[in-house]
């Protein structure tokens, strides 16, 4: 049975985000989280929320066991663009752009119903 969670709005560029899920997908959930854990980018910290969460839906609304999850699908959308305006030299003005992501984690116990 398929499980999904989503975190909307995240600070960080969809590229980067991809990077990290590239790493972790098709993993049972404990090795993901482990994984996840000794990795420096900021981008791991936000998936691992995404895949606890979804986890955590899977055990309390579905009744399933956490140790036979693994990440079915997981993939990051963008979302809105912040548009900021930084002061320059003789009155001008940089476009400063600040992108935001929304993670998908699908995660799966492998049975058919």
């Amino acid at each position: 049975m398929e499980v999904k969670a989503v975190t909307r709005y995240v600070r960080i560029s969809p590229l980067k985000v991809r990077l990290v899920m590239d790493v972790v997908r098709g993993m049972p959930v404990g090795k993901a989280l482990s994984t996840l854990t000794y990795m420096p980018q900021k981008a791991a910290r936000e998936v691992a929320r995404t895949i606890k969460s979804a986890a955590a839906n899977a055990e309390n609304n579905f009744d399933l066991d956490r140790k036979t999850l693994f990440i079915k699908r997981i993939y990051a959308d963008q979302g809105p663009v912040l548009k900021r305006f930084m002061p320059r030299a003789r009155g001008m003005a940089n476009r400063i752009r600040k992108p935001t992501t929304h993670i998908t984690v699908v995660v799966d116990d492998g049975e058919e119903y």
